[in-house]
């Protein structure tokens, strides 16, 4: 009874009930938002990670240069 081998429940985080939520706004015509702001909880972090692993980057080549 309750034995824990390893596996592991992943459920839907904020971006995904934000996203249904602005999709149901959207199709009750509660807003009146584009689809690609509708969709964006979806889109949004992949530039905000983008730019994290860009500054990450620049700021070890700096460290690298000033060894």
């Amino acid at each position: 009874m309750g034995s824990n081998n390893g596996a592991r429940v992943v459920g839907m985080g904020f971006a995904g009930w934000l996203t249904i939520l602005f999709i149901g706004l959207k199709l009750g015509r509660v807003i009146d938002w584009s689809w690609w702001w509708v969709l964006s909880p979806l889109w949004i972090p992949i530039p905000i990670i983008i730019a994290i692993f860009f500054i990450v980057f620049i700021f070890s080549v700096m460290w690298d240069e000033i060894k």
